[in-house]
């Protein structure tokens, strides 16, 4: 009679479930601690009246109410439509930047650190030097104007012109990084397929849109994704250029939630989380869209 078999242990039983989460667990107790607590933490401060240092006093969706109703909070979800929809110009330009650098000539490779240099520095520096650009008094704008007969425009200083002044200035690295993406994607694309296409006869756009963008999808999904994630939380350039104005046009949600909960102007926690609850909102939506497009694709790949 044979002995039976030795009973494992429930580790041993369930260790290839488990070993997964346990490598898991410290980052996703980071995560839960840093990011996820302090999301509701910041739904539930938008629902009370405090200044962050006295008591807070609760007044449920009040925050809310005057939201729906505050001109410059719609001033600020205004502008940041529009900085979505322009920033969104750094991708085909970025695109195109890199099929002009993806050369094989001599001195290509100083015209690429050329163009990748914006990536690099700091976007205090940036913010800095196209104020200095757009200066009516001593910048390069206003001679360059004079150069083909047109009067100076004081850009920063104009509702009307502001916040295109603004979001050009950003662009300025945005679209060095979509660059460098496309870069290393077409470093990626099978020469085969550009063989096979040019004895079919495919060339310029035919060529572009139907055996070489098909293979830079990877690279211009992560170029939406970033881009459309930063204009919605542009803050450093208005803050460093305008500060917001003129009178509040070049405000954003980022920059009008700053003024609401920790400036001078303000110091409303309550009402400035609320703000930041609205933004958090819409990155949501967006996100969430991204990471049904990732499952899609993976589902479909698998």
């Amino acid at each position: 009679m044979t002995a039976p078999p030795p009973r494992l242990s429930w580790w041993r039983r369930h260790q290839r479930q488990l070993a997964p989460w346990l490598f898991l667990m410290p980052a996703l107790l980071m995560f839960g601690l840093y990011v996820i607590a302090p999301i509701f933490e910041s739904i539930a401060i938008s629902l009370y009246d405090w200044d962050g240092l006295g008591e807070a006093k609760y007044i449920g969706l009040a925050n809310y109410i005057e939201l729906a109703g505050d001109p410059d909070f719609r001033v600020a979800l205004r502008n940041n439509l529009l900085w979505l929809a322009l920033f969104l110009l750094s991708v085909p330009i970025g695109l195109g930047l890199a099929l002009f650098l993806n050369q094989t000539v001599s001195g290509i490779r100083l015209v690429k650190s050329m163009f990748f240099f914006p990536f690099v520095i700091s976007q205090v520096v940036i913010g800095l030097v196209f104020t200095w650009f757009y200066n009516p008094t001593i910048g390069l704008l206003p001679q360059l104007l004079a150069l083909v007969g047109l009067p100076d425009v004081a850009v920063l200083s104009d509702e009307r012109l502001v916040n295109y002044g603004v979001i050009a200035a950003a662009l300025y690295p945005q679209i060095a990084y979509c660059m460098i993406l496309y870069l290393t994607g077409l470093n990626g694309v099978r020469p085969d397929l550009i063989e096979a296409a040019r004895l079919e006869g495919a060339k310029g756009w035919s060529m572009l849109w139907h055996v070489v963008l098909p293979q830079l999808r990877p690279a211009t999904f992560i170029a939406m994704v970033v881009t459309i994630i930063g204009s919605l939380r542009s803050f450093d350039m208005v803050s460093i250029m305008t500060s917001g104005g003129p009178y509040g046009s070049s405000r954003v949600l980022a920059f009008y939630m700053y003024e609401q909960a920790l400036s001078e102007y303000g110091y409303r926690m309550g009402y400035g989380t609320a703000i930041a609850t609205v933004l958090f909102s819409i990155m949501l939506v967006y996100i969430t869209f991204v990471l049904w497009r990732i499952y899609q694709q993976e589902k479909d790949l698998a």
